[in-house]
């Protein structure tokens, strides 16, 4: 059921001209980056040659342009859960499908796996456009696989926060906001602490993104992208049990 409820989102965000408007701008501006930072590396390639452990390509373009990505996606994201929950529950449709034989923990995690099955389709592209590169310089598969994973990760917690915020309320816009609107604090609670053991540090996920950008897999940082995901999961599915039970 959870399967079927997948390819139920994932269908549903392809069917709007919207998803696919989004996409080609996302693209063009993925394209431009990256051919963007190609051009800067070909120029300073003299340079480089004389220096030692200079930086290759991938971490002077792929590096680079998946932190741009890690950027967009937190403002992309919310725009598309917002309407996972909060437009079912505006067009009256939440009280159908919680009186199916669907759980709330299923309905959750269908619509969650609809998403980041989206989500990969867009980041796919990224990984093919920068194994171009491998036709004139090798590239460093560890650190740019390492930025897929970290991006998938931070998704991840992306697509569990917008997705509980949109089961607190009936209007879309005001999910989408509400998610963007933590995420950013977030984010500027993070960049804003300038002490180093700051708590604001460790509880952005954008800073913890940075080791994978770097080609660090470290076990904390990804059980912290487990812990974020799970409890926005959990308090998503209270969020509809409790719908259920009081209607």
């Amino acid at each position: 059921m959870i399967r079927l409820l997948a390819l139920r989102e994932l269908r549903s965000l392809f069917s709007m001209p919207s998803t696919w408007f989004v996409l080609a701008v996302l693209q063009f501006i993925f394209a431009w980056f990256f051919l963007a930072r190609l051009d800067a590396f070909l120029e300073l390639q003299p340079q480089l040659s004389q220096v030692a452990n200079a930086p290759g390509a991938t971490a002077s373009i792929a590096a680079p342009l998946f932190n741009v990505i890690a950027l967009l996606l937190m403002m992309l994201v919310p725009m598309f859960t917002m309407r996972l929950i909060a437009e079912e529950r505006r067009n009256q449709t939440l009280t159908l499908l919680l009186s199916s034989p669907l759980s709330g923990a299923q309905i959750v995690l269908g619509k969650f796996a609809g998403l980041m099955l989206f989500l990969m389709v867009l980041m796919a592209t990224t990984p093919v456009m920068l194994y171009t590169l491998q036709l004139g310089t090798p590239l460093d598969n560890g650190l740019l696989w390492s930025n897929v994973l970290g991006l998938v990760l931070l998704g991840a917690c992306y697509a569990a926060l917008g997705l509980y915020i949109s089961a607190l309320t009936s209007q879309p816009i005001i999910a989408a906001i509400g998610a963007l609107a933590v995420l950013l604090g977030l984010w500027l609670a993070d960049i804003g602490s300038s002490a180093p053991d700051s708590p604001w540090h460790q509880l952005s996920p954008l800073n913890h993104f940075q080791n994978f950008n770097y080609g660090l897999l470290d076990s904390g940082d990804a059980a912290y992208f487990v812990l974020f995901s799970t409890v926005f999961l959990l308090l998503a599915m209270k969020r509809l049990n409790n719908n259920r039970v009081y209607g």
